[in-house]
């Protein structure tokens, strides 16, 4: 009997503040969701450094006049140097299949690109990748059939940094936005307990507990959590089927970014949703503590 009483009381509250309930559900989905795009930011940032970096190049890019003795000759300098630890050659041809392939999903580009655009080239992978100005000094630009080294480490770093900044600044935003949504549903369960004081007073006056007056307050905060959680999750499900899966299909087929599979979606899905309802309802117990009496 007590159990259903509550349940109802909830369902009351929850109808009664209809409006407010509402924006306090919208505020939490849209502060859990971005958290949840900050958090799966966060894990694809992670696994890309992981496969990035373990393979971490310097590419040597040859001139457009390089002759086949120089092109042997950076081959033989290669294979004989202790710096190296493994290269393999891409020839104009593969060069522009691997092209094709990494931007498949932009096909303007690719029909705007002529085959003879992009070099041929060098692909090392050094033994301690922090060592590429030794490299970059055994082949020197514009000498011997070289036109340009590169340290793909210097572009990883500043790709990453770009990254960590897009998700710093998705994290600031969802954390903004949680502080509005607590203070939405601290206002929220004030204005309930208001329009409730006769009921509850009541209750006080037939033996009913404290904590059993502030119960409903406190579920109903909860409840509106785990909508906005939901709510979240599906914002995520969504983006996913309809940005990551299409969208992005190009570059994670070529290996160029990560994808997020569903036990990604489900594990962030439980965090956020949890966070949500378990803020929801410490905002609203502690409201209740320091501004109604029950």
């Amino acid at each position: 009997m007590r159990v259903n009483f509550v349940l109802s009381e909830v369902a009351t509250g929850l109808r009664r503040n209809l409006t407010m309930t509402v924006a306090m559900i919208l505020t939490t989905a849209i502060s859990l969701g971005l958290m949840g795009t900050g958090l799966l930011i966060a894990q694809m940032i992670g696994k890309m450094k992981d496969i990035y970096y373990d393979k971490v190049q310097v590419s040597i890019f040859l001139a457009d006049d390089v002759t086949d003795e120089q092109r042997q000759a950076i081959r033989t300098e290669l294979e004989a140097s202790d710096e190296v630890k493994d290269f393999i050659y891409e020839s104009r041809d593969e060069a522009y299949e691997r092209f094709k392939e990494q931007f498949a999903q932009q096909p303007e580009l690719v029909e705007n690109t002529p085959p003879d655009a992009l070099p041929e080239s060098f692909r090392v992978e050094l033994v301690n990748p922090e060592r590429y100005s030794v490299i970059a000094s055994e082949f020197p630009n514009g000498e011997n059939g070289v036109d340009q080294v590169r340290d793909e480490g210097d572009f990883l770093d500043r790709l990453f940094s770009l990254l960590n900044g897009a998700r710093n600044a998705t994290l600031a935003v969802a954390f903004v936005q949680a502080a509005a949504a607590l203070l939405l549903i601290s206002n929220t369960i004030q204005l309930a307990a208001f329009n409730r004081r006769n009921e509850t007073n009541i209750m006080r006056l037939v033996g009913a507990s404290r904590w059993y007056t502030q119960l409903p307050f406190i579920l109903e905060a909860a409840v509106a959590g785990l909508i906005g959680g939901l709510l979240a999750v599906g914002g995520l499900v969504l983006t996913k089927l309809t940005f990551v899966d299409r969208t992005l299909a190009g570059p994670i087929k070529a290996g160029i970014i990560t994808g997020v599979d569903w036990g990604q979606i489900i594990g962030t899905g439980v965090v956020i949703t949890s966070a949500g309802v378990l803020a929801a309802a410490i905002a609203s117990y502690v409201t209740l503590r320091l501004y109604v009496r029950l």
